[in-house]
């Protein structure tokens, strides 16, 4: 008898509306451990949304979602342990150094003074900001900003991440390092990553590819089966051909 192992997120028939529209309808896919997940969609889509209630800032009144097998309506606590997050909008604080940023987060998640340090130390020396430890958060460049919301995002050790156009307004070679990043830690540590973006240069021919259009998934699968399947030869020609499709129907 074989097991199917828990998936790093499972989110089944979730559907979400505000009073006057529909943004997420019937939406099912699942993101295995140590998979890399690009979540495709122009703005508008319903991607954050979708990482609202994946989040918990929103309530999932329709469907399910499960992180690493724990229903979040039922095991919130437990399941969002598991999560780190890079939102949207940056949410450091200006005002703080890098460190006190790192700190605060070490604090909010129930890390003892003696594994904080460490901790810190070496997600700072990963994301190339060791030497600016100290400085106030507001003197670091755009890209450095992102790199130290993914080092907070993964000081606690989650399974799971979820970043949410983190690359938006940066410069190629800063949008580069940090995908580079991500892919090295969904790699060597086993993380699943759920990446959403409009960008579609960012996917790779090994990607999980999730195309969300007007709240619905249009496809999900590998970035070369999109390929095959609308018979392109690029992730950008696959993404017109079905969502200028999807509108026309």
């Amino acid at each position: 008898m074989t097991f199917e192992p828990v998936s790093a997120l499972e989110v089944s028939g979730v559907g979400f509306a505000y009073p006057r529209r529909q943004v997420l309808e019937d939406v099912s896919f699942r993101i295995p451990p140590g998979c890399f997940c690009v979540l495709l969609g122009i703005n508008g889509a319903g991607k954050t949304t979708l990482f609202s209630l994946v989040t918990r800032l929103f309530l999932c009144r329709t469907g399910s979602i499960r992180i690493f097998g724990r229903d979040l309506a039922r095991e919130s606590h437990g399941a969002l342990g598991d999560l780190g997050v890079v939102f949207q909008q940056p949410t450091l604080d200006l005002d703080l150094s890098a460190l006190q940023n790192l700190k605060y987060h070490c604090a909010l998640h129930g890390l003892r003074p003696g594994e904080m340090r460490p901790r810190i130390d070496a997600a700072l020396a990963v994301a190339g900001l060791a030497e600016r430890a100290k400085d106030k958060v507001r003197a670091l460049s755009g890209g450095q900003r992102r790199r130290l919301e993914l080092a907070r995002a993964l000081l606690h050790q989650p399974r799971l991440l979820l970043a949410d156009e983190p690359t938006v307004g940066l410069d190629v070679h800063s949008r580069q390092a940090i995908i580079d990043q991500v892919r090295g830690i969904c790699a060597d540590r086993g993380v699943g990553v759920l990446w959403a973006t409009h960008l579609v240069d960012e996917v790779q021919a090994s990607d999980l590819v999730l195309l969300l259009h007007q709240g619905r998934l249009l496809y999900q699968g590998s970035a070369e089966g999109l390929l095959a399947e609308t018979r392109t030869e690029s992730v950008h020609a696959a993404f017109n051909r079905m969502t200028g499709a999807a509108e026309a129907a």
